[in-house]
């Protein structure tokens, strides 16, 4: 990481999992202060959310629980979302290349367990979709694209993240700690009366990742809650490993 200048981007686009947007704050500082330089951007889309027909944004639907499989999983697709970051995010790389003469490299999480119910985090609409930025651009073919997880799942990308961890002297478990999958995250007051954010354990999103860290064999850093408050790890584990027994069935 110390051979390229980062710039990380985040978007606020009216969506009920901002707390996101805080995880990912205290990650690049993280980052920084273990001496990995990270720039960070968050991009604030105003007045999209309230257009958008989707259960992650403010105002739609209940998020639904259960298993990525299931059919009402396509409920938390929200219309357009990577095509709308992938423009922004591609007018900043070419900015980028522009500006410093050099090559930029755009590089995305999309990963193979995203592929049946969110059909833009497949390489078929990332062909299309850069060809027309190629199209679009000029000078557009120093900007490239790095997506080294389309073809694994989270637990793949959880082993990477052991790896890069150790090779830049970073705590696996301070860095997944600020981090957030969960689409139905949940507020509590701790015992200073301050708000603390915790993720539910019942969202696909949520299910998919504790099952990947039950493949891992190490519990998640990540707070849990139910409608209960605060819950274990244990608890946690025991509702997903049920999921997927459902599931196999």
């Amino acid at each position: 990481a110390n051979s390229y200048e980062v710039t990380a981007l985040s978007f606020d686009y009216g969506q009920k999992h901002k707390v996101e947007l805080i995880r990912a704050k205290e990650l690049v500082k993280y980052l920084n202060d273990k001496g990995q330089k990270v720039k960070h951007q968050v991009i604030k889309i105003d007045g999209l959310g309230e257009l958008l027909n989707s259960t992650l944004v403010e105002g739609g639907a209940d998020v639904p629980e259960g298993h990525y499989a299931e059919e009402n999983m396509k409920d938390t697709v929200v219309p357009n979302r990577n095509k709308i970051f992938s423009s922004i995010i591609q007018a900043v790389a070419l900015s980028i290349a522009d500006k410093n003469n050099t090559d930029c490299y755009i590089a995305m999480g999309i990963h193979a367990g995203d592929h049946a119910i969110y059909p833009d985090c497949r390489q078929e609409f990332r062909d299309v979709d850069y060809q027309a930025f190629r199209v679009g651009n000029w000078g557009s073919e120093r900007v490239y694209y790095y997506t080294p997880y389309l073809d694994t799942d989270k637990f793949g990308i959880l082993q990477d993240g052991e790896d890069c961890c150790k090779q830049l002297g970073l705590d696996f478990d301070e860095v997944y700690k600020r981090t957030n999958t969960s689409y139905k995250p949940i507020k509590y007051k701790d015992f200073r009366n301050s708000d603390v954010w915790y993720s539910d354990y019942k969202s696909a999103s949520s299910v998919e990742r504790v099952e990947a860290f039950i493949k891992l064999g190490r519990p998640d850093p990540v707070a849990y809650a139910d409608e209960t408050g605060p819950v274990s790890w244990e608890t946690v584990k025991s509702h997903v490993e049920q999921v997927i027994l459902n599931h196999t069935k």
